[in-house]
């Protein structure tokens, strides 16, 4: 299956590009939450951040910084949401960072899905031990 991101980023696709490097290409959602809602995707098909080489992560986040200020400026917005999903409610499987702007009362609250909190201190260490295990895990196969 084409990946449409890829497409666009060849210039194959229609896609309201907004920024283009050797690094990068950036372009307007094709369904915003506002105007002025970026896609920032690496220009190498890579599914996730973790299939992300470590030398491109740094270059990719220079330019999500880049589009998030020029959003905030050319959209006159206060601030602006920047956010990626991994797997789950990925529509596309190409890596992308969402660059929205954000105004005050815009009718977005916080995060988009509900949040709750541990049950206890106990449960809160456990998961912590957990990511902490997996982080040691990784490390020693690396």
């Amino acid at each position: 299956m084409e990946c449409l991101f890829c497409a666009i980023v060849a210039g194959e696709a229609d896609g309201h590009r907004v920024f283009a490097d050797g690094t990068a290409v950036a372009f307007l959602d094709a369904r915003p939450l506002f105007p002025g809602h970026v896609l920032v995707v690496p220009r190498r098909h890579a599914e996730t951040l973790a299939d992300l080489r470590p030398e491109e992560i740094g270059p990719f986040f220079a330019r999500v910084q880049r589009i998030a200020g020029a959003v905030e400026r050319g959209m006159g917005a206060a601030g602006s949401f920047v956010a990626a999903n991994n797997r789950v409610s990925q529509s596309v499987p190409h890596f992308h960072v969402h660059v929205v702007p954000r105004n005050r009362k815009d009718g977005l609250r916080g995060f988009f899905w509900p949040r709750g909190r541990y049950a206890s201190e106990g449960e809160a260490a456990e998961v912590a031990a957990r990511v902490r295990a997996a982080l040691e895990d990784r490390a020693a196969e690396d």
